[in-house]
């Protein structure tokens, strides 16, 4: 029999489930409202800033209003991310069709899977550091995703695999989770990614302070809140994420 701790797991697991399908379905509404073009940028964006507090810190906000506001903090910039990988994807697709070498087609299809890579990560960086500037976050995603590239490789094989068996057995539900699922393979390599940068940083921060003279190290009567440090900072000059 199930202790009640068990049902208690078993409650929350299809909470989130139910929360991802709700998370999914707002995505596609949002993409069709903004005819795609104008919508797939910001609801992807509004799905990857939700599931970075979720997953990250336990956060769970109302998902209408939280979405909604997600949607528009960034709107243009992430509808310009949005551009700039479906023209991408676009002119990378045709070129692959178009190609009259199986050299040139393969190297179309690496960059489409660079493209894919990108997409993958862009939005979460966007939501969860202090990257500026389309051209660095576009950097910051494909650093993070090449930077850690085994994760990205079974989070990659872990979503055909789901998609497949879906699409096999239960196509109906790629509706409810078509977009969920990806967001949370990508959401738990965030988790993971951001975590171990989190703690680098803290790592860091405390070796200056021992450095320094005691006198000078000023007093902290509390810890800092999540929200203070739930910005990772990925650092492109050196080619390295902190």
């Amino acid at each position: 029999m199930f202790s009640f701790e068990g049902f208690v797991r078993i409650s929350m697991f299809l909470r989130g489930v139910y929360r991802m399908a709700y998370l999914n379905l707002l995505w596609i509404a949002a993409t069709a409202l903004g005819l795609v073009i104008f919508g797939i940028g910001p609801a992807s964006y509004a799905v990857a800033a939700y599931v970075d507090r979720w997953f990250r810190f336990g956060e769970t906000p109302p998902v209408t209003r939280t979405f909604i506001a997600h949607l528009r903090t960034q709107y243009w910039r992430s509808a310009a991310v949005g551009w700039i990988l479906l023209g991408a994807a676009a002119v990378v697709i045709t070129n692959i069709f178009a190609a009259s070498s199986w050299m040139l087609q393969f190297a179309n299809v690496l960059a489409l899977v660079v493209i894919a890579i990108i997409a993958a990560y862009v939005f979460p960086v966007m939501a969860a550091t202090e990257v500026r500037g389309i051209h660095r976050q576009i950097a910051a995603a494909a650093l993070l995703g090449f930077g850690s590239l085994h994760w990205t490789i079974i989070a990659g094989a872990a979503v055909a695999a789901t998609v497949w068996l879906l699409a096999a057995f239960a196509a109906p539900l790629l509706v409810l989770f078509g977009v969920g699922i990806p967001a949370t393979a990508v959401g738990v390599v965030t988790r993971i990614v951001f975590g171990q940068l989190a703690a680098e940083a803290a790592d860091e921060d405390g070796g200056r302070a021992d450095a320094a003279p005691a006198a000078a190290v000023p007093t902290q009567t509390s810890p800092p809140r999540a929200r203070e440090t739930s910005r990772v900072h990925v650092h492109l000059a050196r080619g390295t994420s902190q």
